[in-house]
C-alpha cells in the first residue's frame, strides 16, 4: 500500500437536499458541474435505475463536465458493520480511486440531504483516506429532510430556548423515549419500517407529530399523527417531526 500524499486529488461530499432540484445550493451545482467524476449512490431500491441523488443531480445540473458513476451502497443491513456493508464501502472507494488513477482531479459524491448528517459520504471518505493518505476532503452542505419537513408543515423546528434533537429510529424505542422526554422538538429519521414503535413512544407522552414522505417532491405526503392507521409503515424516505405545541408568539423566549 502506498503512503504517498495526493495533494492534487480532491474528494468532495455534496449535499443535494431532500429531492426538489430547486433546493440544491448554487455551490453544489457549481461543484458537481465542474467535477471530473460524480459518484451517486445506487441502492437495492433503485435497482438498475437512477437513485434519488442521481435524479436530483441530472435535474439540477444539466451540463456536467464529468461522468456520473453509480456506486453500490447497501441499505439491507440496518445496524452494525456486516459483509454487505463492508463490500459496498469497498466498491465505492474502488470507484473513487479508479477515477483518480485515470486522471480525475476532483471526484464528488452526491448525497441526499447533507453530507454530514447520516450520510453515505462518511463511509466513502474513510475508505478512500485509508488508501490515499493526503487526499483533500471537503463538504458542501445541503438542506436536510427535517428542514424540508418543517418548511412543508410551516412549523418551526425550534424557537427561543427549545432543544432540538435528531434521532435515527434504529436506536430503538427505549432510547427514543429518553430523547422525547428531554428534547422539546424531536425529528426521527429511518422510521419507515418501525413506525408503529416510533409513534407509540410519541403518543404515550401526549405529543403531536407530523409525518412526511417524499417531502419537496410532487409525490410529497404530509400526514398528521391522528391520521396514521394502527400498525402502518412508511417508505424509507420518510421523516417524523414532533415539535412542541406553541400557544403564544414568543412563548419560548
Amino acid at each position: 500500500m502506498s503512503h504517498a500524499t495526493h495533494p492534487a486529488h480532491s474528494l468532495v461530499g455534496v449535499g443535494v437536499g431532500p429531492g426538489d432540484p430547486e433546493l440544491v445550493t448554487l455551490k453544489a451545482v457549481r461543484v458537481l458541474s465542474h467535477a471530473d467524476v460524480v459518484l451517486v449512490p445506487a441502492t437495492e431500491a433503485s435497482a438498475d435505475g437512477p437513485g434519488r441523488a442521481e435524479q436530483i443531480v441530472r435535474a439540477a445540473c444539466p451540463t456536467l463536465r464529468g461522468e456520473i458513476v453509480r456506486v453500490p451502497f447497501s441499505m439491507a443491513q440496518k445496524r452494525g458493520v456486516g459483509p454487505a456493508r463492508i463490500e459496498s464501502w469497498q466498491a465505492s472507494a474502488d470507484a473513487a480511486i479508479a477515477a483518480f488513477q485515470a486522471g480525475a482531479g476532483t471526484v464528488a459524491l452526491a448525497t441526499v440531504g447533507d453530507p454530514g448528517v447520516f450520510s453515505t459520504f462518511s463511509y466513502l471518505r474513510g475508505s478512500v483516506e485509508e488508501r490515499m493518505p493526503g487526499v483533500r476532503v471537503s463538504l458542501v452542505p445541503g438542506i436536510t429532510a427535517m428542514q424540508a419537513l418543517a418548511a412543508a408543515a410551516t412549523t418551526p423546528l425550534v424557537e427561543g430556548h427549545e432543544i432540538l434533537a435528531l434521532v435515527p429510529a434504529t436506536v430503538g424505542p427505549e432510547a427514543l423515549g429518553q430523547v422525547l422526554d428531554l428534547a422539546d422538538s424531536v425529528t426521527v429519521y429511518k422510521g419507515g419500517r418501525t413506525l408503529p414503535a416510533v409513534l407509540d413512544q410519541i403518543r404515550s407522552r401526549g405529543r403531536d407529530a407530523v409525518l412526511g414522505t417524499d417531502v419537496s417532491l410532487d409525490s410529497e405526503q404530509l400526514i398528521g399523527l391522528e391520521e396514521v392507521a394502527e400498525g402502518a409503515t412508511l417508505p424509507y424516505f420518510s421523516t417524523v417531526m414532533s415539535a412542541p405545541v406553541r400557544t403564544m408568539t414568543g412563548g419560548s423566549l
